[in-house]
This record gives C-alpha cells, structure tokens and sequence, in this order.
C-alpha cells in the first residue's frame, strides 16, 4: 500500500460531456488511530490548452526559421545559438559544437577580433533596445577559410514562443553572385572593348582602302602628269622647231626679197647719182625704177608687218584687220572667201580680239595648204554671254579623231588655236569629216579672265 497517488494527466468527462484534464494527487494517512486518505483534484485544461499552443507555436517557428530561403539563425537572451536553419548550417560548418554555444565565441572562430566584436556589438544593442538593423554589403575575410566572402545581412528582436526575447539574423551569402556580377562586369568591358577594337578595324580598313585608292588615283595622276610633261616637252619643242622655221623662213625672205631690193635701190641710186653730174635731164627717167623698187619693199615690209601684228588692229579694229587680211589673201583657183561679223564683237578686249585674228589668219593659212576648198565662209555671231567665231569650208576635211595620231604630230596649227582660245577662257571646237568640209568654232564671252594666281 502506498502513501501517496499522482495523476498528473487524467483525462476525465463530465456528465455534460465536457472533456477536461485533471490532476489528482491522492496522500493515505493516519488520523485519531483511523485511516485516512485526502484526495486533491485541480483542473488543468487551461494549462494544457497552452502548452500544446506553445508546443504548435514553437514547431511553426522551427518549420519557418527551416523552409526561409535564406540563412537564419536565433540568438536568445542569453547570448546563446539557439536555433540554425539548413542554409546557415553550412555557413557555420567549421563550428563545433553550433547549438546552445555562445555566439561571441562563434563570431570570434569566424571573422577577425575587430569584426567579431563589431558584430556582436549589433546584436547587443538590437536585444537591448529592440531596433533593427541591416548591415551594407559585408565584405570580409574568413578566419576559418581563408577566403573573402560577401553577405547581406539584418537582424531584428522578436518574441519567442516561450515569451523571451531572442534577436533572428537574416543572411545571404552573395560571394558568388558577386564574383559573377565581376566577371559580367569584366565581360562587359571586354564586349565593349571589342566593340570598339573592331570599329577601329573597320575604320582603319576603310582609312587603309581610302589610302590605297588615294596612292592609286597619286600613281595615276603621277603617271599623267608625266606623259603631260613628256607631251608638253614634245609640244615645246615642235614650238621651238615651229619658231626656228618661222625665223628661217622671215630670214629667207628678208634675205632673198628686202636685200635684193636694198642692194637693187642702192644699184640705182648709183646710176641715179651718176646721171645728175653727167645728165641732169635723164633724172626723173633714171628715178622711176628706183621708185618702183621703194614702193615694192615698202610692200614687202607692210607684209610682213601684218604677218606679225598688224596695225589695224590696234588702231581700227578687229572687224576691219580681218576684212584687210581676207583683202590681201590669196584667191588662186576661183576660191571665194565671204565675211559676215557682229559688230558687238569690238567689245572684246584686246587679248581676246587677238585671239580671234589669230584664228582666224591660222584657219584660211591651213585652208590654202591642205583643204583646197572652194568656198569659205569667216562669220562672227552674236552668243549669249558672248560672240562665236566660225570658220567653214567644203574642202577634203579630215577625221578629228586622227589629231592625236603621230602623223598629225607635226601640226600644230589646230593646237596652237585650241590653245589661244583656252588661254583667254574660250572654247575650241572643230567639226570635220571626209567629204563634208571642216567647221572651226572659238566662242569666247564678254568677261573678264582674273589673272593667274603667283
């Protein structure tokens, strides 16, 4: 027989059929020489009731801190490690024993004295005051790894669901997705870098093609500005032939026609002088020959006078020299010059009116040696901006295109007009072909020509 009973636990139902818990403790003792025995019966539905709530509240609180996608672990009031979910186990894998262990000392295994104590300093501070607080970017070096990692972290106080306060760290250990956001960044530049290097390349490629093609166009404007110079050099010296011929030819005639003349006169003035001693009354017989030989190279002279420049020119103008040069020009063989001029013409300045006298002395002098025409007509016609000068015949003409073959190279009658006319800012064509006659054509205009520049 015992002296004492405890139900601790005693489920019982009321005749109501409420259902309670109980406790029920039973004591056997002795009273007045009797056995007694006292029964004690307290309800603790109550209790029970807010021990299972505290119970379902505790493994709610565990299930939650568990399933956080982050790292979570609870420091109660004493300063302990009290609760760790998975993903912060890891982060505190080199800590033994982690549970129940005081987390100044487990700060201390992982980061550095300065660090370790900054830390706990937080988390005094947030279970002492209640305030929460969210670290920056956390970038240290591990004591028990030996490597730098990145966390992002906050704390906060909460009530535990035994009714004490705890502080509850959240963490995210963002080390690698740092190192990956580095290496984006990295790559990034790079991309860039290469966006650029292969700009550059392009640009250079295109400066290199533009160089290329600009040292070929330099070769080839090289290469033309030599055959020009072997041409001008050419031209240059079919001038000096030109003028050297020209000089004979002058020489020539001086020699062959104004000496004989001179040396004729002289013969006569002999007689002449002769005749006035011996016989006064044959003078004016004796001067006539003398006379006629004067007035012959007084012609001669007046000749070549024009051939050079002639005076109407200057004095009269343009019109009139070229009506006195058609005048004196040969018409052997039935050929019929016909001249038709505006009088606007005059206008010109002097270079340009030259310029048209030289054409046209050129045109009929190349008329009488190879076109043997019949007929030639010299019109000057009015042109918009200013006149045009046209010299046609209907001799044998010739093709245009055979002016640069080398046969042709000996003239430069064509040349040297195209070259006078361009020279004073005109324009020269020729219109010729076998059978139908040859067209020159210089246009030249009113306005002034600025001189070239030095």
């Amino acid at each position: 027989w015992k002296h004492e009973v405890r139900y601790e636990n005693l489920p019982l139902k009321s005749q109501h059929g409420r259902h309670q818990e109980v406790e029920v403790v039973a004591n056997l003792y002795q009273e007045n020489g009797h056995a007694v025995i006292q029964c004690n019966i307290r309800d603790i539905t109550a209790r029970k009731q807010a021990e299972d709530a505290l119970r379902r509240s505790e493994a709610l609180f565990s299930s939650l801190i568990a399933q956080a996608p982050v790292g979570v672990y609870v420091v109660d009031a004493e300063f302990r490690m009290q609760q760790v979910n998975p993903t912060a186990r890891s982060v505190f894998k080199n800590v033994h024993p982690l549970e129940g262990r005081d987390f100044s000392e487990i700060v201390q295994i992982l980061w550095s004295k300065p660090v370790a104590d900054q830390v706990g300093k937080h988390f005094r501070h947030t279970l002492r005051t209640g305030e929460s607080y969210k670290s920056p970017e956390f970038t240290q070096r591990r004591k028990d790894l030996g490597t730098e990692e990145v966390y992002e972290w906050q704390i906060q106080r909460v009530t535990l669901p035994a009714g004490k306060p705890a502080v509850v760290c959240f963490f995210n250990n963002i080390t690698a997705r740092k190192h990956a956001e580095a290496i984006q960044h990295r790559l990034d530049i790079l991309a860039a870098s290469n966006k650029k290097l292969k700009q550059e390349i392009v640009r250079r490629k295109a400066v290199e093609a533009a160089l290329k093609q600009s040292e070929e166009h330099a070769l080839r404007l090289l290469e033309q500005s030599r055959k020009l110079q072997k041409k001008l050099r050419h031209f240059s010296h079919q001038i000096l032939q030109a003028q050297e011929t020209q000089r004979k030819e002058i020489s020539r005639e001086l020699h062959d026609k104004v000496c004989q003349l001179l040396v004729g006169i002289n013969v006569h003035l002999e007689v002449f002088a002769s005749l006035a001693v011996s016989n006064p009354r044959g003078i004016p017989q004796a001067a006539a020959p003398l006379r006629e030989l004067v007035e012959k190279s007084v012609r001669i002279v007046h000749q070549f006078a024009r051939e050079l420049r002639p005076a109407s020119l200057d004095d009269l103008g343009l019109i009139p020299a070229i009506r006195s040069y058609i005048a004196d020009f040969p018409k052997q063989k039935g050929r019929q010059i016909q001249f038709a001029a505006y009088a606007g013409v005059e206008d010109l300045d002097n270079d340009k009116r030259t310029v048209l006298y030289r054409v046209v002395q050129e045109a009929l002098t190349n008329v009488e040696k190879h076109a043997h025409a019949s007929e030639v007509k010299v019109i000057i016609l009015k042109a918009p901006d200013g006149v045009c000068l046209e010299i046609a015949d209907n001799g044998k003409s010739f093709e245009v295109g055979c002016l640069s073959a080398a046969p042709w190279g000996g003239r430069l009658g064509l040349i040297g007009m195209r070259e006078r006319v361009e020279m004073v800012g005109g324009r020269f064509t020729v219109l010729a072909a076998p059978g139908k006659g040859t067209t020159i054509r210089a246009e030249l205009s009113f306005e002034e020509i600025p001189p070239p520049l030095e």
